[in-house]
């Protein structure tokens, strides 16, 4: 079983402050989480900086993805190593996705950028029902259309700043390794937690 923050933006992102190298310190500081997706805006250019720098330490993995932006709401592609072929909308996103055996994970459904019930239309993999910068409301409303349509929920801090990420995380039953973990994703193997209070640096 591990624990990962599954929604975490580096300085390759341009509303970021996080480094690559920031989010490996954070790793490998922590007592259980060990796994963080590189999800940055448009753009998988954040890395291979960060990969390499995890490198260095076998209990720690990062999960390649990106945030694709869409007309219809923000998309996450978790095990990604490359932007998927434009035009950009949710159809070829998710197309893009399932052709190549990554996840789908619509990002903060009900907040800005968020697909909101539009993702009822779509076959997406798993729901951010957790996200660490959305209102309670926000996420209750996300964690309802995930039940609803029958999907994995999932977590993620969406840090944009230093202090944020491993705010949430999930914990998925699976081990060390990128396409196990996109496996029990799929499967429904995840529960979401909140972290804000016990996380101790």
């Amino acid at each position: 079983m591990i624990r990962a923050d599954l929604h975490i933006h580096t300085t390759y992102s341009d509303d970021s402050t996080v480094t690559p190298k920031g989010i490996v310190e954070k790793l490998v500081a922590h007592n259980s989480i060990k796994v963080a997706a590189v999800t940055d805006h448009d753009t998988v250019r954040g890395l291979n900086e960060t990969r390499k720098l995890a490198s260095s330490y076998p209990d720690i993995l990062i999960i390649p993805g990106v945030e694709i932006s869409t007309p219809e709401g923000d998309i996450l592609i978790l095990g990604t190593e490359e932007t998927p072929p434009q035009p950009w909308t949710a159809e070829n996103v998710i197309d893009f996705t399932r052709e190549n055996d990554y996840v789908s994970v619509v990002a903060h459904p009900y907040r800005e950028f968020g697909m909101g019930d539009l993702a009822r239309n779509y076959k997406v993999d798993a729901i951010e029902v957790l996200n660490g910068e959305s209102s309670p409301v926000a996420n209750k409303l996300a964690n309802d259309l995930a039940k609803s349509m029958m999907l994995p929920g999932v977590a993620g801090s969406d840090a944009h700043n230093p202090s944020e990420p491993f705010t949430v995380y999930t914990e998925i039953q699976a081990n060390l390794r990128v396409d196990e973990i996109l496996k029990a994703i799929k499967k429904g193997l995840v529960t979401t937690h909140s972290a804000t209070r016990s996380i101790h640096f």
